[in-house]
């Protein structure tokens, strides 16, 4: 892994360490005894119900306190082999979980834990009750081979809807060294090797903190034949790799952090949603081939001077998605603003548009390409705000880590066409991060004029942090005296019919 990547300072502070993964583990080793033993009470009302009917009750626990119910009388003793939903999970797969205080006797213990529980939930079932969801989390290591055969057998032998398995590393991504990545991606590699019938039965598979071989990954791809969501956070085949993806089934895919220099799509008829953020490539990190079913697309980076101004009419391609979604993390604009003669192919069908995270210090006239290139639009939201907290603000750090030292939106630039434009299909704007400053005023007057058919408009606060809770001051409208001189500003004097929202939710 790259070096520059892993020092990002702008990626989130780590989380003060939680307890919720190794508490976890010492739960299942309660679940993990539940053979030995007895339960003495009596028999109460529930007991008297239908099998289907105390089931249904007893599942709206979480699985740990569903199966333990099992001591409470022998009526009750046959509950775990009868759920229809198991989810098992140690850890935490949140990427900002705090994982340096994990050894390696923790994991052990939570993994040999895990298996227990499995072993105990799984094979004594039959064919009776199946299994309409079976979801595991655990560590990669000791044991992973055990549990992955314990599932590849309930896989095959009883009915089995939906399989989710999500794959931890002991150590987190920004603690982990390149030689971490490649031990983890070793011992992946062993897990696929050693239980493929369990690959070959996952609807879902969530991998993190892995380098893994070139052939390695459509290895996975290829066994995974029900595979429908695949997520990889700080995973890849090397510095400046290329990733191919073609699978017949996967409808979402997620690629988090990764040095892949590129993401090519080449075959995935099914895939509709893609969530693709912080990429290190200086030139176009997606290329879109087969994707007809494509419907909404997130893209989120951090970027730096190198980064390219992506021009969506070149990446996209042919693809022509109903729901965008791009977050700039505070930082440098990246997306080159572009006229309806090359985006007018790309935007057709396009109906939701979220631009989030932008600058304060950003105009924004430049995000009104979208509403004239996108001519069947419906809502469009744009969010403006400076996250303190996950910035680089001091001058010498921001020019040696390669931050923009030029204005942050000044190569996004669009030209108002001379005849002006009418847009006839956005009903709703939402502005979050809203003052009542020039630059926001003239942005909503901006398109009020151009959307001729709006209806309504949500002027958001700035969002609320709870780690930095920064007392700024703002110019938010607070107070019916500020927000009538508003609604009258767009009402009567621009002559909308719009309706003014001043939500109270800061989210």
């Amino acid at each position: 892994m790259s070096s520059s990547l892993r020092r990002r300072p702008a990626a989130r502070p780590m989380a003060k360490p939680s307890a919720k993964g190794l508490n976890s583990s010492n739960r299942w080793s309660s679940l993990a005894n539940l053979g030995e033993e007895e339960g003495h009470h009596q028999d109460d009302r529930l007991s008297n119900l239908p099998n289907d009917l105390l089931l249904n009750i007893i599942e709206r626990l979480g699985t740990a306190d569903a199966a333990r119910t099992s001591i409470l009388s022998r009526r009750w003793k046959p509950i775990p082999a009868m759920l229809s939903k198991i989810c098992l999970t140690v850890g935490s797969s949140d990427y900002d979980y705090d994982r340096s205080k994990l050894t390696c006797d923790h994991v052990v213990r939570a993994n040999a834990n895990m298996l227990q529980a499995t072993r105990n939930l799984l094979e004594n079932r039959t064919s009776l009750y199946p299994i309409h969801l079976l979801r595991l989390q655990f560590f990669l290591g000791d044991e992973s081979d055990s549990i992955g055969r314990t599932v590849a057998d309930t896989i095959s032998t009883q009915k089995v809807g939906s399989v989710e398995l999500t794959l931890l590393t002991k150590k987190g991504g920004s603690q982990c060294s390149p030689d971490d990545f490649l031990t983890h991606g070793k011992r992946l590699k062993s897990f696929v090797d050693a239980c493929p019938n369990t690959f070959s039965g996952l609807t879902r598979l969530s991998l993190e903190n892995l380098r893994l071989g070139e052939s390695d990954f459509p290895k996975i791809l290829s066994i995974s034949k029900q595979l429908e969501f695949l997520r990889l956070c700080n995973c890849d085949m090397g510095l400046l790799s290329l990733l191919e993806v073609e699978h017949p089934q996967l409808r979402e895919l997620e690629i988090l952090k990764s040095d892949f220099e590129r993401v090519d799509l080449n075959w995935l008829p099914k895939l509709t949603t893609l969530s693709f953020a912080c990429w290190i490539s200086k030139h176009d990190p997606l290329s879109f081939g087969y994707v007809p079913l494509l419907q909404t697309l997130s893209i989120s980076n951090t970027a730096l001077s190198y980064h390219k101004m992506l021009k969506l009419s070149e990446l996209l391609g042919k693809a022509t998605i109903r729901d965008l979604h791009l977050n700039f993390e505070s930082e440098k604009i990246w997306v080159k603003p572009e006229g309806p003669r090359e985006l007018s192919q790309v935007f057709d069908k396009l109906r939701l548009v979220s631009l989030a995270d932008i600058s304060e210090e950003c105009d924004l006239t430049w995000t009104m390409f979208v509403l004239q290139d996108a001519p069947s639009l419906q809502e469009l939201s744009i969010k403006v705000w400076d996250h303190q907290c996950d910035m680089v603000e001091d001058e010498e750090l921001r020019k040696r880590l390669k931050y923009t030292e030029v204005k942050k939106d000044a190569c996004a630039r669009w030209e108002a066409p001379a005849s002006g434009f009418k847009h006839h299909n956005l009903t709703v704007l939402r502005i979050f991060g809203f003052q009542s400053e020039d630059k926001f005023v003239d942005y909503i007057a901006g398109v009020i004029e151009a959307a001729v058919g709006l209806e309504d408009i949500y002027l958001y606060e700035k969002p609320a942090c709870e780690t930095c809770k920064r007392n700024t001051k703002d110019s938010y409208p607070r107070t019916n005296k500020e927000r009538i001189a508003l609604r009258n500003i767009f009402n009567w004097e621009m002559c909308s019919l719009a309706r003014i929202h001043f939500p109270s939710s800061r989210n």
